[in-house]
């Protein structure tokens, strides 16, 4: 292996099977969500992204229980190994990635090539047992300067969705 493939590396995620336990007892995270279809709506247009994902992630893929693909471009499905939102669950923490072609880590994924994505910008939907349910995240095909704005605006929503779950676990929606 290369020092480069090292860096294309998806990170290693052990808490997967306490998550899809958790999205499991929640019901979340097997089929779209028009509720979360909706959030994902609102994500697109808070941040002006042409895609916006609610994203649920096991130990194999991704799914976007919400989406917001007007051309249609996005499946509900990626690979584990494409995209960013794995990496931002493992971390634990929000990511910005104005030009993925400036980080070499993150250049080489293949949701580079295959569809075009340049910039990224997501955050953890982290519950109240602190795991990390997985995302929301918006992304484009040119450069974003996202900034701090964009930052505050994602940990906001992805805060918000998390309370939105909690009442729905508690039985208020």
């Amino acid at each position: 292996m290369t020092p480069d493939r090292h860096l294309l590396l998806t990170p290693v995620d052990k808490e997967a099977p306490a998550r899809v336990r958790r999205l499991r007892g929640l019901g979340i995270g097997e089929r779209p969500d028009p509720a979360l279809d909706l959030f994902a709506d609102r994500l697109a247009e808070l941040t002006g992204a042409p895609y916006a994902m609610v994203n649920f992630i096991d130990e194999h893929r991704q799914f976007f229980a919400g989406l917001h693909s007007p051309d249609n471009v996005m499946s509900r499905y990626l690979a584990r190994d494409h995209g960013y939102c794995p990496h931002v669950v493992v971390r634990r923490k929000a990511l910005v990635l104005e030009d993925v072609c400036d980080y070499p880590r993150f250049a080489g994924n293949p949701v580079v090539d295959e569809i075009g994505i340049r910039s990224y910008l997501g955050a953890p939907l982290i519950d109240r047992t602190e795991i990390v349910l997985g995302t929301v995240c918006v992304v484009d095909v040119q450069p974003r300067r996202w900034g701090r704005a964009g930052l505050d605006t994602i940990k906001t929503l992805a805060a918000e969705l998390v309370e939105q779950i909690h009442r729905r676990e508690d039985g208020g929606i």
